[in-house]
C-alpha cells in the first residue's frame, strides 16, 4: 500500500484493520462502541452476547482503523452455533494489520490461553488490560501486567476501563502507530461495514438477552424476515427463535407484554440508530435444536 502524505506536510496517514479479540465477557463490545462513539455492537451481562464479527470504522486526523469486534472464543457449550463464533474469531484474524487482545484485570485464565494459542506472530498484538477502575489494591496491577508481559513481545500493553472511558484513547494512539501507511479505507462518514438487517437483529437480540438473559442464556437467537425501506420507513419483520414450547411462553409473557416491552425497547433503539422511523413486527417461534440446525444458523447470518 503507497504511502499517503498529511496535508500539512507532516506524519503520513495511517489506515488499516484491527480485530478486537478475548474470551467472552471481556468487554470488547463495550470498547467497540467507545472507540467509535455510538452503539454498534450489542452489550449485555450474559454470555454468547456478541456471536458475529461487527465492525466499527474510526476517522480521526492522520488515520482510520476499521475495528473488527470478535465473539468470545468458545471454550464451553459446544454446538454448531459455538463452532460457528469460534470461526468467527478466526476469521477475524485473517487480514489484519493490528490485534488488540483484551484480557480482563487480574482474571487471566485458561479461556485466555485458548485465545493467546490463536494469535500469530507477524501481527503486532496491544494487549490492552480492561476493567482496572475495579481494582481496589493498586499494587496488585503492576505484577499482573509483569506476568503478561512475559508472555511475548507486544506493541504495546495499555491498561484501560472501557465502560469508564479511562486510557482509551491511549490505546488508540498504540494502534494507529502500528497501522501501515497508506488511505482512508472508507468514507469519513461511515460508521460501520454492517448492514441494517443485521444491526436491526443485533439490537432486537440484545433486548432480548438484557430482559430474559437469566432464562434464557443460550436458547434464543433472532432472524430478520423481510426488511423494507420506504423514504424514512422501516419495515421489519423479526422472528425470535427459541428451542422450546417453555420458553416460547417465557419471551410473550403474560398476555404478551413481555414480547411487546423487548420489541418496543428494540425499536426504540433501532430509530435512535437508523435515524428515521420504524415499524417492527415480532414473532416468537420454536425451533428445536436450533443451535445446531445449518439451515437455521444461515437464516441468522451464520455462515
Amino acid at each position: 500500500m503507497s504511502s499517503q502524505p498529511a496535508a500539512d506536510g507532516g506524519a503520513p496517514h495511517r489506515a488499516g484493520r484491527v480485530a478486537l479479540v478475548g474470551r467472552p465477557n471481556v468487554g470488547k463490545s463495550t470498547l467497540l462502541n467507545r472507540l467509535v462513539g455510538c452503539k454498534l455492537s450489542i452489550t449485555s451481562s450474559r454470555p454468547q452476547t456478541t456471536r458475529q464479527r461487527v465492525t466499527g470504522i474510526v476517522t480521526r486526523p492522520g488515520a482510520q482503523i476499521a475495528f473488527v469486534d470478535t465473539p468470545g472464543f468458545q471454550t464451553e457449550h459446544r454446538s454448531a452455533l459455538n463452532s460457528a463464533m469460534n470461526r468467527g474469531v478466526a476469521a477475524g484474524l485473517q487480514d489484519v494489520d493490528a490485534v488488540v487482545w483484551l484480557v480482563e484485570v487480574l482474571r487471566y485464565g485458561e479461556r485466555d490461553d485458548a485465545v493467546a494459542g490463536l494469535l500469530g506472530r507477524d501481527c503486532p498484538v496491544i494487549l490492552a488490560i480492561n476493567k482496572t477502575d475495579r481494582v481496589k489494591d493498586r499494587k496488585l496491577l503492576l505484577p499482573f501486567i509483569a506476568r503478561l508481559a512475559a508472555m511475548r513481545a507486544f506493541a504495546a500493553i495499555v491498561p484501560i476501563s472501557a465502560a469508564k472511558g479511562w486510557q482509551v484513547t491511549d490505546l488508540l494512539e498504540a494502534v494507529v502507530a502500528v497501522l501501515p501507511e497508506g488511505p482512508p479505507l472508507y468514507g469519513e462518514d461511515e460508521l460501520t461495514t454492517d448492514s441494517e438487517r443485521f444491526l436491526a437483529a443485533e439490537l432486537l437480540r440484545e433486548k432480548l438477552f438484557r430482559s430474559l438473559g437469566e432464562e434464557l442464556p443460550y436458547a434464543s437467537s433472532v432472524g430478520i424476515d423481510r426488511f423494507r425501506q420506504e423514504g424514512n420507513l422501516r419495515s421489519i419483520h423479526a422472528s425470535i427463535v427459541v428451542d422450546k414450547e417453555s420458553q416460547k411462553a417465557i419471551v410473550i409473557g403474560k398476555a404478551g407484554k413481555q414480547l411487546k416491552a423487548i420489541a418496543s425497547q428494540a425499536r426504540r433503539e433501532m430509530e435512535r440508530l437508523f435515524g428515521g422511523k420504524v415499524f417492527l413486527e415480532v414473532w416468537v417461534k420454536v425451533r428445536r435444536g436450533w443451535a445446531d440446525d445449518a439451515a437455521a444458523l444461515k437464516h441468522m447470518g451464520f455462515d
